[in-house]
């Protein structure tokens, strides 16, 4: 397998929903501006915070790998450490923390659904065409890695 996708999905996915909910609010407003108390909106941005960090972390790290970050291109290496330790996906899994976290902060819950739908749509569209063409490409690693790091998150440590 060349390459996981003609078309770089999840950066489509995330920026098309984003668009959706947005709109979605100015047509069928949630009413949740009013409604969002200062301390959700606080964790919002530190929710967004997060997914910020670890989305330069996770770029950082494959940069330092020399590893291809555009989702329909070849993998050019096996990335395991930093956040990819602990997620197979952290650019994904950043994606949506930053749309979940912006739907709490702005107070647009048409963004929380879109965060869901995100993890669906990518799921679907991007990370199983991907982890086939790591299979393909890097075959044992890559198993071992897909066997002990969960696909979005461990949140404890394996035994």
């Amino acid at each position: 397998m060349e390459r996981p996708n003609r078309w770089p999905w999840p950066p489509l996915i995330v920026a098309g929903l984003a668009v959706a909910a947005m709109a979605l609010d100015q047509a069928v407003p949630t009413g949740a501006v009013l409604a969002v108390p200062f301390g959700a909106r606080l964790a919002g941005g530190a929710v967004m915070a997060l997914g910020a960090g670890l989305d330069l972390w996770a770029m950082r790290t494959m940069r330092r790998h020399r590893a291809n970050i555009l989702p329909h291109r070849a993998a050019t290496a096996l990335v395991t450490d930093g956040p990819f330790a602990v997620s197979r996906n952290p650019i994904y899994l950043a994606n949506t923390l930053l749309l979940a976290g912006a739907g709490l902060l702005f107070g647009n819950a048409w963004l929380l659904p879109a965060a869901l739908g995100q993890m669906a749509l990518v799921d679907r569209m991007a990370i199983r065409r991907e982890e086939a063409h790591l299979a393909t490409r890097f075959g044992a690693a890559w198993a071992a890695y897909a066997a002990d790091v969960p696909r979005w998150l461990r949140l404890r440590r394996a035994r």
